[in-house]
């Protein structure tokens, strides 16, 4: 009987892409409870920004057709400075204006003040000012009316600053993503406990609950589950009633003590299981009754990796987002610091650190050990590399490196 092909990272990215629908409601929240929320409509401009002409600089507000030669002597009609309402400039003279005040009607230039040589009284320009110079014209930023950002569109915090400085003061947002964790393992228990021989702390739902509330969603923990099927068949059962989403970790593979994929198989469906990526291998997606349901590898570091590369895009698309290219990470080419003799039949992903050569060119170093379950590689880490499969690596090589603070 002919195994079936592993699925390849980019594959599984496409079905993924293919199942995805927004599932989350609509609620109003404060402009500072909006960080890394998710716009549920389209936010227009009420203003125009800035709201008036105003000076970009310290100087001299003039009208030019006043200027005829240079290094003529103009009196100081009026000072002008950010938060007052200045008059109109009289012929013939300059005012005295500093940065982010209003330009005063009959001014349409300003002159720095380096460029002239003042005192209270007069000013002498010793550069012959152009029309609109230095004047930070009424809306050249924002045009009132027009859309600062669609829905769909996660915040930043300078997305936050920005609508601020529009006067909004709440906003339109998807409701969090409700996701369920469930970890599965007799040998697992609780930090803070005291081990038992053959039993090890339990990593993987606090690293997921991290994760999931780095992306601003509601973590609901299922806690351990033993290795039994009627247990699993219960608590998948009862997640997929309170959660928008399900993540298990561990029981996927082919052990006689994995009994996730056989209870996912008799309560819903198993829609993908088996990857071409290490570490990850295991990797299964597929629905509890209706709920999107992943069932992530249990060792660690294949946790990590799983997360970053397939859950995280999905769940930020449930939770409706619309511009799927940025929940993405852009990796960057850097050279190889290491060898790879030995080409892999998977995608792997190395966990690595950038650091310089003796030349001062960047390079990436390897973690000495790549177990899936050695977790310190991932603290000592900051991204990681890509190998395709089947590929050698000599130092020096370009390799795909992905950045721990875009992949997360």
């Amino acid at each position: 009987m002919n195994k079936k092909p592993l699925i390849s990272v980019h594959e599984a990215r496409k079905h993924l892409a293919k199942e995805l629908t927004t599932v989350a409601g609509v609620e109003t929240v404060s402009l500072d409870e909006a960080q890394s929320r998710i716009l549920a409509e389209d936010i227009p401009a009420g203003i125009d920004v800035p709201g008036y002409d105003n000076s970009a600089m310290d100087g001299f507000a003039l009208n030019t057709n006043d200027f005829i030669t240079v290094g003529k002597t103009l009196p100081v009609s009026q000072v002008v400075k950010a938060g007052t309402n200045p008059e109109a400039l009289l012929a013939g003279s300059a005012a005295r204006i500093f940065t982010g005040a209003p330009i005063p009607k009959g001014a349409d230039a300003i002159v720095l003040q380096e460029d002239c040589d003042f005192d209270e009284f007069t000013v002498k320009v010793k550069e012959a000012p152009e029309v609109g110079q230095h004047i930070r014209c009424r809306g050249h930023d924002i045009k009132a009316g027009s859309v600062v950002f669609k829905q769909g569109r996660r915040l930043m915090p300078q997305d936050i600053g920005l609508l601020a400085s529009l006067g909004t003061d709440s906003l339109r947002v998807y409701k969090r993503l409700r996701v369920a964790i469930i970890n599965t393992g007799d040998e697992l228990v609780e930090p803070g406990q005291m081990l038992q021989a053959g039993q090890i702390y339990e990593s993987n739902s606090h690293t997921l609950k991290a994760l999931l509330g780095r992306l601003g969603f509601q973590c609901i923990d299922f806690g351990i589950v033993g290795d039994e099927l009627e247990a699993t068949r219960q608590v998948l059962a009862r997640a997929a009633e309170e959660a928008d989403c399900i993540i298990s970790s561990g029981g996927v593979s082919v052990g006689d003590a994995d009994f996730v994929k056989a209870a996912l198989q008799e309560l819903g469906e198993v829609a993908m299981w088996k990857l071409a990526l290490k570490p990850g291998k295991p990797f299964t997606y597929g629905k509890v009754n209706s709920v999107p349901f992943f069932g992530l590898p249990g060792n660690p570091v294949a946790v990590f990796v799983t997360f970053a590369l397939l859950v995280k895009p999905y769940l930020l698309g449930m939770q409706g987002m619309q511009d799927m290219k940025r929940t993405e990470c852009k990796s960057i080419q850097v050279a190889a610091g290491f060898t790879i003799e030995q080409p892999g039949s998977r995608e792997e992903y190395l966990r690595v650190c950038v650091e310089e050569d003796k030349s001062g060119k960047q390079q990436l170093i390897a973690f000495s050990n790549q177990g899936s379950s050695v977790m310190s590689s991932l603290s000592w880490a900051d991204g990681l590399a890509r190998i395709p499969c089947e590929t050698l690596v000599k130092k020096g090589d370009l390799l795909d490196y992905l950045p721990f603070e875009g992949l997360l």
